[in-house]
């Protein structure tokens, strides 16, 4: 009967678990859509083409060696699929049958299913750089830079963090971050800010005394079906996160995460839109769609505890955040075309406090070094490669290819062949 029993809660983690990781890999077609929303038209092939290879190269990558490094799975082209977390003489009888299980006391699940709900999480930190650096960045510095991001950057930090390893032996991390506000999000604004340094802005984007100019995108009901996409792969996200889903305590869990990350998303999208009227007289589309975003990213390092109440105000300061970060970001002539440096990373590093308004075991200092560790080692690894690429195969087009648009000059064909190129 125990064995039974075992079996049954074996196949539903394992089960949950890959449907989670298959929402989170469908946030890869949201990130593409939003980001093709927001740039020009004459931009958008590239835009595509970045987003589904750097899927790709994550998911090979990470194959490779990040899942060794942030996990010491044993996977390094091994194929080994086991990644054993309790005592095995407890459940010798299964393992008989199936050595392919992990088990962290309460849950048990596919050791190929943990790799797979992973990987699509490493993805999504790519992601977040392909739309900060869009418009005039060389294609192939960008893979370049993936390879690196979801390779070595990412597992390492990971490791440390979610794999529960020191800091290259100096100190560990009192760090709580649910579902990756800081571990995922944070990076991959970090990572994309370090280019952004060194790339500079976009051509026309400030005035000659300094002042900001609007360059819209080509196509918002595009970004806002990548916003929806990204708003529904989050419960994935988020949810997954809690990495079983057998018991009645966990069920109830799961759909408190469920039911707050949804909050934080409307919270975050109706201060944003409130915000952008009252600062710019308008309903911004584009910043209500970042707001959305950044209610969704301040609710992931903790959204199992809070109340749906709390849980929309921590949104709702998500966005309120993220529209004075990009108002800030364009003063500073912080380049970032779709705003993914302010949803990732300003909020990013809320989210990673607002875990204090709601769990009793994390503690200021705690979180505070946790994002100190992730920003430094992030920015300062990232920094070291952008320049490194810099200066063996440059990392911005030419200033005609911009003017002319990346599609030609990286891809050789357009978006929409049919319309007048913006």
């Amino acid at each position: 009967m125990e064995n039974q029993i075992f079996e049954l809660q074996y196949a539903l983690d394992t089960f949950y678990f890959l449907i989670c990781g298959a929402l989170v890999m469908w946030m890869a077609a949201g990130f593409a859509m939003l980001e093709a929303g927001l740039v020009r038209s004459k931009n958008t092939t590239e835009i595509l083409t970045k987003n589904v290879a750097l899927f790709a190269v994550a998911c090979t990558m990470y194959l490779i060696c990040g899942y060794q490094i942030m996990y010491g799975g044993g996977w390094f082209l091994s194929g080994n699929t086991t990644t054993l977390q309790m005592d095995e003489a407890a459940i010798a009888g299964v393992l008989a049958q199936s050595a392919e299980v992990g088990f962290d006391g309460d849950s048990v699940y596919s050791g190929a299913s943990d790799f797979f709900f992973q990987v699509v999480f490493v993805a999504t930190a790519m992601s977040i750089v392909s739309g900060a650096v869009a418009e005039r960045m060389k294609l192939w510095a960008f893979l370049a830079f993936a390879v690196v991001m979801t390779g070595v950057i990412y597992p390492f930090e990971g490791s440390w963090t979610w794999g529960g390893n020191s800091v290259f032996g100096l100190y560990s991390l009192e760090y709580s971050d649910y579902a990756g506000s800081g571990i995922v999000h944070l990076a991959g604004a970090t990572a994309a800010l370090a280019g952004v340094i060194l790339l500079g802005p976009r051509k026309g984007k400030y005035g000659p005394r300094g002042e900001t100019r609007a360059i819209p995108g080509a196509n918002l009901p595009l970004a806002t079906l990548g916003t929806f996409i990204l708003w529904m792969g989050w419960f994935g996200f988020n949810g997954g996160s809690t990495l079983k889903l057998g018991g009645i305590g966990v069920a109830n869990e799961v759909a408190n995460v469920f039911l707050n990350t949804n909050a934080a998303a409307a919270g975050g999208l109706i201060a944003a839109l409130i915000m952008a009227r009252l600062w710019f007289g308008k309903a911004d589309l584009t910043m209500a769609l970042n707001g959305a975003l950044a209610g969704l990213v301040a609710i992931t390092a903790e959204p199992a505890d809070p109340t749906p109440w709390l849980a929309t105000v921590i949104g709702a300061i998500g966005g309120i955040i993220v529209v004075a970060s990009i108002v800030t970001l364009d003063k500073l002539k912080i380049d970032d075309p779709v705003g993914a440096i302010s949803v990732h990373g300003t909020v990013g590093i809320f989210g990673i406090f607002a875990v204090l308004l709601s769990d009793p075991d994390a503690n200021f200092m705690g979180q505070l070094v946790g994002m100190l560790t992730i920003m430094g080692w992030v920015f300062g690894f990232s920094f070291v490669v952008w320049l490194a690429l810099k200066a063996a195969m440059g990392i911005r087009v030419s200033d005609e290819e911009e003017d002319e648009g990346v599609d030609f000059a990286e891809c050789g064909m357009e978006a929409y062949p049919e319309f007048v190129t913006q």
